[in-house]
């Protein structure tokens, strides 16, 4: 009987990888930057909106909500966001980066898009086919 291993479990790796890339590009930006994992996703999602609230955070970037909870008030304390009543329901907060938000994400945009880049060439001739699949993971079912 072939016992089950975890380490060939398609699930596991996905899990493996993702956290090995996540701590390899957080390397780059929290040395220069000071920010966790948590903060650069509430940033990087804000800097594509105009104005988002923590529950919309955390459905997009897959993080409990305590962690954008905690994320968006350091950002908030650091000057990076700001928060705001929700127009339509007066419960939610929204969020917006600041100028100083929008600078930073500037500053690490060029280094995010030179990881990729490095990612991409590490999966060589299979990083288009292998894109495409995650791609079908990531869609919502």
């Amino acid at each position: 009987m072939h016992g089950f291993e975890l380490t060939d479990f398609l699930p596991y790796q996905l899990a493996v990888a993702a956290g090995r890339v996540s701590r390899a590009f957080s390397d780059r930006y929290r040395a220069e930057f000071g920010l966790s994992i948590p903060e650069w996703r509430v940033l990087a999602h804000l800097s594509t909106a105009d104005a988002v609230s923590i529950r919309e955070i955390h459905a997009r970037v897959d993080m409990d909500k305590s962690k954008v909870s905690r994320a968006a008030a350091r950002l908030e304390q650091a000057g990076l966001i700001e928060k705001r009543e929700n127009p339509e329901d007066r419960r939610l907060l929204d969020m917006r980066l600041t100028e100083k938000g929008h600078a930073l994400v500037a500053r690490i945009v060029p280094i995010a898009d030179a990881f990729q880049v490095e990612l991409m060439a590490q999966l060589g001739p299979d990083a288009i086919s292998f894109r495409t699949a995650l791609l079908r993971l990531l869609e919502e079912r």
